[in-house]
Protein backbone atom coordinates (compact mmCIF):
# COMPACT_ATOMS: atom_id res chain seq x y z
CA UNK A 1 0.00 0.00 0.00
CA UNK A 2 1.34 3.48 -1.03
CA UNK A 3 2.50 5.97 1.91
CA UNK A 4 -0.28 8.37 2.69
CA UNK A 5 2.57 10.65 3.96
CA UNK A 6 4.33 13.20 1.29
CA UNK A 7 7.03 15.23 2.13
CA UNK A 8 8.05 17.74 -0.21
CA UNK A 9 9.64 21.54 -1.02
CA UNK A 10 7.72 24.03 -2.98
CA UNK A 11 9.63 26.52 -5.34
CA UNK A 12 9.10 30.57 -4.32
CA UNK A 13 9.23 30.11 -0.47
CA UNK A 14 12.73 29.49 1.94
CA UNK A 15 14.31 26.49 1.91
CA UNK A 16 14.51 23.99 5.03
CA UNK A 17 17.01 25.47 7.39
CA UNK A 18 17.76 22.10 8.90
CA UNK A 19 16.16 18.55 8.90
CA UNK A 20 12.76 18.91 8.57
CA UNK A 21 10.10 19.14 5.56
CA UNK A 22 9.05 22.41 4.69
CA UNK A 23 5.60 20.27 4.06
CA UNK A 24 4.34 17.22 4.96
CA UNK A 25 0.98 16.34 3.67
CA UNK A 26 -0.80 13.62 5.62
CA UNK A 27 -3.63 12.01 3.97
CA UNK A 28 -5.99 15.11 3.45
CA UNK A 29 -3.81 18.02 5.96
CA UNK A 30 -1.16 20.04 4.97
CA UNK A 31 1.70 20.31 7.66
CA UNK A 32 3.64 23.39 7.18
CA UNK A 33 6.54 23.95 9.55
CA UNK A 34 7.20 26.89 11.29
CA UNK A 35 8.53 30.04 9.00
CA UNK A 36 10.69 32.40 9.73
CA UNK A 37 11.16 36.15 8.33
CA UNK A 38 13.14 34.41 5.77
CA UNK A 39 13.78 36.67 2.07
CA UNK A 40 12.89 33.26 -0.41
CA UNK A 41 14.74 35.39 -3.31
CA UNK A 42 18.02 34.98 -0.90
CA UNK A 43 17.05 32.06 1.81
CA UNK A 44 18.45 34.84 4.32
CA UNK A 45 16.86 36.54 7.25
CA UNK A 46 14.85 39.92 6.64
CA UNK A 47 14.97 41.47 10.19
CA UNK A 48 12.62 44.33 10.59
CA UNK A 49 9.82 45.67 12.68
CA UNK A 50 7.25 42.97 13.78
CA UNK A 51 4.68 44.28 11.15
CA UNK A 52 7.54 43.26 8.23
CA UNK A 53 8.28 40.14 9.67
CA UNK A 54 4.75 39.15 10.24
CA UNK A 55 3.89 40.03 6.11
CA UNK A 56 6.97 38.00 5.34
CA UNK A 57 6.34 34.95 7.11
CA UNK A 58 2.54 35.00 6.21
CA UNK A 59 3.73 35.61 2.67
CA UNK A 60 5.76 32.54 2.58
CA UNK A 61 3.13 30.54 3.93
CA UNK A 62 0.81 31.81 1.70
CA UNK A 63 3.34 30.74 -1.49
CA UNK A 64 3.71 27.03 -0.05
CA UNK A 65 0.02 27.13 -0.04
CA UNK A 66 0.09 28.12 -3.27
CA UNK A 67 2.39 25.68 -4.35
CA UNK A 68 0.47 23.19 -3.04
CA UNK A 69 -3.04 23.91 -4.46
CA UNK A 70 -4.54 25.73 -1.58
CA UNK A 71 -4.82 29.14 -0.14
CA UNK A 72 -5.39 30.99 2.81
CA UNK A 73 -8.76 30.19 3.24
CA UNK A 74 -7.65 26.50 3.54
CA UNK A 75 -6.20 27.28 6.49
CA UNK A 76 -7.19 25.44 9.55
CA UNK A 77 -4.76 26.10 12.28
CA UNK A 78 -2.19 28.44 13.06
CA UNK A 79 0.66 28.61 15.54
CA UNK A 80 2.04 31.89 16.48
CA UNK A 81 5.11 32.46 18.24
CA UNK A 82 6.33 36.18 19.29
CA UNK A 83 9.65 36.70 20.92
CA UNK A 84 7.69 39.94 22.65
CA UNK A 85 4.10 39.64 23.90
CA UNK A 86 4.14 43.26 23.26
CA UNK A 87 4.37 42.83 19.70
CA UNK A 88 0.77 41.19 19.49
CA UNK A 89 -1.30 43.71 18.08
CA UNK A 90 0.51 45.20 15.60
CA UNK A 91 1.31 40.97 14.09
CA UNK A 92 -2.50 40.54 14.74
CA UNK A 93 -3.10 43.69 12.20
CA UNK A 94 -0.86 41.85 9.60
CA UNK A 95 -2.65 38.62 10.64
CA UNK A 96 -5.77 39.72 9.61
CA UNK A 97 -4.90 40.97 6.49
CA UNK A 98 -3.80 37.53 5.26
CA UNK A 99 -7.02 35.65 6.44
CA UNK A 100 -10.20 37.79 4.66
CA UNK A 101 -12.23 34.83 4.23
CA UNK A 102 -12.37 33.49 7.29
CA UNK A 103 -10.17 33.00 10.13
CA UNK A 104 -8.50 29.52 11.48
CA UNK A 105 -7.90 28.39 15.13
CA UNK A 106 -5.06 29.43 16.40
CA UNK A 107 -2.68 29.54 19.12
CA UNK A 108 -0.92 32.68 20.17
CA UNK A 109 2.06 32.52 22.48
CA UNK A 110 5.43 34.26 23.91
CA UNK A 111 8.58 32.18 23.25
CA UNK A 112 12.27 32.43 22.66
CA UNK A 113 13.15 31.63 19.17
CA UNK A 114 15.89 30.10 17.92
CA UNK A 115 17.34 32.66 15.36
CA UNK A 116 18.60 36.07 17.80
CA UNK A 117 16.73 38.98 15.96
CA UNK A 118 13.43 37.26 15.01
CA UNK A 119 10.12 38.74 16.46
CA UNK A 120 7.69 35.70 14.53
CA UNK A 121 7.76 32.11 13.58
CA UNK A 122 4.08 30.94 12.46
CA UNK A 123 3.67 27.42 11.67
CA UNK A 124 0.03 25.91 10.32
CA UNK A 125 -2.33 23.38 9.08
CA UNK A 126 -4.14 23.11 6.25
CA UNK A 127 -6.92 20.95 5.18
CA UNK A 128 -7.02 19.48 1.16
CA UNK A 129 -8.81 16.31 -0.09
CA UNK A 130 -7.04 14.92 -2.69
CA UNK A 131 -9.82 15.56 -4.62
CA UNK A 132 -8.92 19.36 -4.74
CA UNK A 133 -5.19 18.42 -5.13
CA UNK A 134 -5.09 19.50 -8.70
CA UNK A 135 -5.33 23.46 -7.71
CA UNK A 136 -1.45 23.20 -8.08
CA UNK A 137 1.64 21.25 -6.71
Amino acid sequence: MPSQIERFSVQGAPGSQGPYSQVVRAGEFLYISGQGPIDPSTNEFSFGDVRHETSLVLQNIQNILVGCGASMADVVKCSVFLAEASDFAAMNEVYASFFTSGVPARTTVQATLVEPGMKIEIDCVAYLPKSDASRGR
